[in-house]
């Protein structure tokens, strides 16, 4: 069985697939649809997971359903007169559940966050008390979003990937 450049074969690309799309499913099932023997499918989902190819399972859960269907990106500009401000800022929004996600990018500003929130109102409590609390915040910019077209946290792992 070929190999791509991952070091990933057809088989564990088929498992990967498969369980993006549904991390419950029974091993029985997987090892049905990839054509191995339960025990060949539940040792490679565990060398998978021990080489970090798989990172969890979770649940996914409707904001709207749960008080948090506001969702708002956030443009942070940190002060970066401070020695340690960018490690600071990292270690002070992993303690923030409104933040769900955090990350440093290239260009005009150093971070982009993503926050959920309730309302509007939430979101502004959180603007005064939170955010503007954060270690080096120099500026923000918030964008509230009016409607979620797309949102997806599988990866496209198939085209191109293997040749053979």
């Amino acid at each position: 069985m070929r190999e791509d450049a991952s070091g990933l074969d057809r088989i564990d690309v088929d498992i990967l697939d498969l369980l993006q799309r549904d991390g419950r499913m029974p091993n029985t099932r997987l090892a049905e649809a990839v054509s191995l023997s339960p025990t060949a499918v539940l040792a490679r989902v565990q060398r998978l997971t021990r080489e970090q190819y798989i990172l969890g399972y979770e649940a996914r859960l409707n904001p709207r359903k749960l008080q948090a269907g506001l969702l708002v990106f956030v443009q942070v500009l940190l002060d970066r007169s401070g020695l340690n401000v960018f490690d600071e800022f990292k270690a002070a929004v992993q303690v923030r559940p409104e933040i769900m996600e955090c990350h440093m990018v290239a260009g005009g500003f150093d971070y982009l966050l993503k926050t959920r929130h309730a309302d509007m109102e939430a979101y502004r409590e959180f603007a005064g008390k939170v955010l503007w609390e954060l270690p080096g915040v120099r500026e923000t910019r918030s964008f509230a979003v009016m409607e979620e077209v797309k949102e997806s946290v599988r990866l496209d792992i198939r085209p191109g990937r293997l040749l053979g």
